[in-house]
């Protein structure tokens, strides 16, 4: 049986699929995720722990017997018994399509609809309705298969039920409102049981269901802004007038931050790391205003009024524009899974949106298809190269730099950024098109 220690930070969903594996299997886990066991970005640098674990991330495990795994599917799957794994060939592989489904499919449109709400990340309109109506079809198939069964892999909770529903627990906590869920009953249904039974209850305690859904929160946002950038605040201080009450309201909002924070630390985190020289510092201020042209493409029609700002605004020598194009189509299989390397990509990618914008697209069907892309960098450098954080994905890609008077530029320009045309260079039907901006 499993024994071991599981590194997380507290109210970590990623984390509560081991613990709920565990309190089904029996393996015995010891959970550190307070001072002094563990403390979330200070433990997961430190020398010992990344010797262990070189992303420093967590949930992480390390067995008694000194056994180390990082990634929590895996570690969920380690702490489970046979019967959660799936007893036979064909239900162990149903599972592992569970599995990866919520990784893939429900976890990038609810972290989408549901951070926004939490103040961990600004509201962007677009991006949240497009997250509903991902999340809506989602619910839709998860409906219609729960509409002959009571789980999702054969007739008990399997790891498949557990991933899942752990996927799904901010978005019923947060905005999946009963109006919202009313088409979905079996998917409501199969929840409330999931979350209702012992080795749930265990580790997640009551969970209270969304009775009406969150908003975006200006001022929740704002408040959270001072904990990744505190140290401009304090040269405000030495202010004579009303010391008192402000040092109150500090106090206040300081205890209300660390609940929201807790929801997914390590997305906040990522704001909070100690400012790092920003790689664009060198160049000169460009006239191209990134944002404006963003807008104009969010809000306006894309061939008669972003396309042409674009180009009436785009300025050569501050910016410069890419081609990308995914080095091994032959492994790429299921549209839907091409498609997620593309999402995770600009996930990763998250803190070069300031300056940089994409339109990449999957073309072709199922086992037939390829992955190419127009980038728009500041600078006149293909922009990865100038962080560490941005190299995961692009080397991946061919990269080429495009002459922005050259006519195959402004033929794709226009292509990639209205998702029509006849893409010759490609040679197989447009699927679908991700946006980074």
């Amino acid at each position: 049986m499993a024994a071991g220690t599981l590194y997380t930070y507290p109210e970590n969903w990623r984390a509560f699929k081991a613990q709920i594996a565990a309190q089904y299997s029996g393996a015995r886990l010891k959970v550190a995720s307070n001072a002094p066991a563990f403390t979330f970005g200070q433990t997961n640098r430190t020398p010992a722990f990344l010797n262990n674990f070189p992303l420093g991330k967590v949930p992480a495990f390390q067995g008694d017997d000194g056994f180390c795994l990082f990634e929590s599917n895996a570690i969920a799957h380690y702490l489970s018994n046979d019967a959660l794994r799936g007893a036979s060939p064909q239900a162990a592989a149903q599972v592992l399509q569970w599995v990866s489904f919520a990784d893939a499919e429900i976890i990038p449109p609810a972290s989408a609809w549901v951070f926004p709400t939490l103040g961990i990340m600004q509201f962007n309109k677009q991006a949240t309705e497009q997250a509903k109506e991902e999340v809506k079809k989602v619910l839709s198939l998860l409906n219609q298969h729960l509409n002959t069964r009571t789980f999702l892999v054969g007739e008990r909770i399997t790891l498949a039920d557990i991933s899942v529903a752990c996927s799904m627990l901010w978005l019923y906590k947060q905005v999946l409102e009963p109006s919202f869920v009313q088409p979905y009953s079996n998917v409501t249904r199969w929840f409330v049981t999931c979350i209702n039974q012992p080795q749930f209850k265990a580790v997640l305690g009551e969970v209270k269901l969304c009775e009406k859904m969150a908003q975006f929160d200006v001022k929740k946002f704002s408040d959270m802004q001072p904990k990744r950038d505190a140290a401009p605040k304090k040269e405000k201080a030495p202010k004579e007038s009303k010391p008192q009450e402000k040092k109150e309201k500090k106090k206040e909002e300081k205890k209300a931050a660390p609940a929201v924070e807790e929801m997914d630390e390590c997305e906040a985190a990522l704001a909070s790391e100690p400012k790092a020289k920003d790689p664009f510092a060198h160049l000169p201020k460009s006239t191209f205003v990134m944002d404006e042209f963003k807008r104009k493409y969010s809000n306006e029609d894309t061939l008669s009024v972003a396309v042409p700002y674009f180009w009436e605004n785009f300025d050569r020598e501050g910016y410069s524009i890419w081609y990308g194009e995914y080095k091994f189509p032959e492994e790429l299989a299921m549209a839907f899974m091409s498609c997620n390397l593309i999402t995770g990509m600009f996930q990763r990618l998250d803190k070069l949106r300031k300056n940089g914008f994409a339109s990449v697209i999957l073309f072709g069907g199922n086992n037939d298809s390829t992955i190419s892309g127009i980038w728009i960098f500041r600078g006149q450098d293909l922009a990865f190269t100038l962080s560490e954080d941005w190299q995961i994905d692009y080397e991946s890609y061919d990269w080429r730099k495009l002459d922005v008077d050259s006519q195959e530029c402004k033929t794709m320009v226009k292509e990639y950024f209205a998702w029509e045309g006849e893409f010759k260079h490609v040679g197989k039907p447009f699927n679908q098109g991700k946006v980074f901006k």
